[in-house]
Order: structure tokens, then sequence, then C-alpha cells
């Protein structure tokens, strides 16, 4: 009678083990803008050095999330925004929405991905530059001449050849408009955007669909960012990237900390791995400037020293006229934007 009994007690230890190692398992809701292909490759490194934090991606274009993320407000969903855009994450912290943490390393970043708080509400990841997706193929059928500068798109050569994102939706959008404010200035910005709108044939809500339409030869012009361009490039497309020489914009990707969440030390963990060298170094394989001095190598399709392209960028100007921003661009040109 004894044996059963001891089966039974050993079976009674193994059950309340795993009862506990389930309690333990800790699930974070991370909502992202992050390239769907990256997001695996990250979660699967971050386990590697902590297997009992489960990450649930949520992710969408820029604006999407950040609207999300506004409306959720008194009712937070997220417990961690990774991969945002550095002026969508201002928006959000003059809001009060995110929790200021200052991650392991943090001494480690370039000054300007990180926000300047001495402890901070968000820390910067990498940077995503604009960039022309130029099907030479169909240019080539059009008997059309590459561009080399934004000015260029307006020609009338290219009427109907021009696809970018909606700005609301898209963060490249966003760093598109907001770099072409600031380059021109205001009033020239704005005339800059009537002329290039003559030859726009729609706006995508995301950011790298035009590259992808451009590669996939359903346009000849996609304004997209340069990772895009240089990965469907090495996959084959028939494809310039092109750098316009009035400069580029550009934004960071970067990650943050939602006030309120229940799961701080998780959180905490995922924002000490985001600014790791390790995870500089994964950013590295696509994009060619990074958080971390010293850990960028070149990255094929990308002119060898892309930040001296990238425009001076007044990420707080962009951010707190970002509502009055969008509501003029959406005035003047949504009426070519995809359904949503």
């Amino acid at each position: 009678m004894k044996q059963p009994l001891r089966y039974l007690t050993t079976a009674t230890v193994l059950a309340s083990c795993l009862s506990v190692t389930a309690q333990a398992a800790t699930e974070l809701t991370v909502y992202t803008a992050v390239e769907a292909e990256d997001l695996k490759r990250y979660a699967q490194e971050f386990n590697k050095q902590y297997p009992d934090i489960k990450i649930h991606w949520v992710r969408d274009s820029t604006g999407i999330v950040t609207a999300k993320l506004l409306a959720e407000k008194d009712n937070p969903q997220a417990d961690v925004v990774w991969g945002l855009a550095a002026t969508s994450l201002l928006v959000l912290k003059g809001e009060g929405l995110l929790e200021p943490y200052a991650p392991a390393g943090l001494d480690k970043l370039s000054a300007k991905f990180r926000d300047s708080d001495a402890t901070p509400s968000w820390v910067g990841m990498d940077a995503w530059i604009a960039a022309i997706c130029f099907n030479t193929a169909e240019a080539a059928t059009h008997k059309l001449p590459a561009p080399t500068s934004w000015e260029d798109l307006t020609k009338p050569v290219y009427k109907g050849h021009v696809i970018m994102p909606n700005p609301a939706s898209s963060g490249t959008g966003f760093l598109d408009v907001s770099s072409w404010l600031q380059m021109f200035g205001e009033d020239k910005g704005w005339g800059y955007m009537d002329r290039l709108h003559q030859n726009v044939a729609r706006y995508t809500h995301s950011g790298s669909k035009p590259c992808k339409l451009a590669a996939a030869g359903e346009a000849v012009i996609g304004v997209s960012f340069a990772y895009k361009g240089a990965r469907l490039k090495k996959k084959g497309a028939p494809l310039d990237v092109v750098f316009p020489s009035e400069g580029v914009g550009w934004d960071m990707e970067a990650t943050a900390i939602v006030k309120g969440t229940d799961k701080l030390d998780a959180a905490q963990k995922l924002l000490d791995f985001s600014i790791s060298r390790n995870a500089n170094e994964m950013y590295n394989k696509g994009y060619a400037v990074v958080a971390m001095p010293g850990v960028a190598k070149p990255v094929q399709y990308f002119p060898e020293n892309p930040e001296t392209l990238m425009i001076e960028n007044n990420f707080e100007w962009a951010a707190s006229h970002r509502s009055e921003i969008l509501k003029s661009w959406q005035q003047r040109y949504d009426s070519k934007s995809d359904p949503k």
C-alpha cells in the first residue's frame, strides 16, 4: 500500500513544480512598428537570456500604433513600446504615458539616441532614413530618367509614377513631410508637396509598401526608406536606392515602458536588452546607423557615410507640431490615400 502513495507523492510534487513554473512565466504585450520579419529573431535572441519572459507582439504602422496608445491612455493594454518612431514617443511622453527608466548600459549610447532627461522616458535603437526606391526596368519601359533629388520628383515626366506613404498612418510618411518642412521652410515645404501631389498616384498606409510596389513593378518610384529598398534589391528586385541630394529625413526606432504596467521588472529587462551590444549588432543587419557608437558596419546598397546625408532633425519641433501638420496634410492631399 505504501508504493502507490510514494508514486502519488512524487506526481503531486512534479505537478506542483510545473504549476509554479507556469505561474513564474511572464508575458509582455509589446506594441511595435518594426518590420514583421525581424520580430521573431529579436524575440529569440531575448529569450536566450530571459527564457521565462514571453513577448506577445502587436504590430502595425507607426501612426496606427501611436493612435492606439493614445486611445488607451486611461486603460493601457501594452507593457512596452518597441521600435516606434522617436517623434511618436515624444508625443506619448507629453501625454504622461511613459515610465522613465535608465537601462543598464545607457552611458554607451550616442547622446542623440536617448531622451534628454536624466532618467530617460525612451531610448533609441537605430535610425531609419528616407530614400527613393526606383525601378530601373519599369523606368526603361516608360523611358524615364533616374531622379537624383526630391525636387526631381515634381517634374511632369513622373506624373502618375510616384507612390508615397500617408504621414497620418506611416512613420516614414511623417518623417518625409516633417523633413521637407524643415529643409525647405514651411511655406516652400507645402509648396513642394503641392507640386509633388500632382505626380503621386496614391498614398499608402505603410512606409515600406511604396518600395514593395516599386520592387514588384507596380510603380516606378516608391518614396520609402533605405532599409527596405536595400533588402529588396539584395533579393533581386530591379531597384536602385536613391538618396536625394538635398539630404534625407530620418527618425529613430526607439523603445519605452508604458506607465502603469504591472510587469515592470520584465519590461525593464526588455529595455536593458534593447540597448545591449548584441541587440545593436542585430539592428545593424539592416540599418546602417545604430544607437551604440562603434558597432555599425557598412550595409550593402547604403552610402559609406549615411549620417552625412541625414538632416539636422528637430524631433521636438516635429512632435509638438505633429497634429497640425497631419491635419493640414490630410486637408490638402488625403483624396489620393488608399482606403483604410
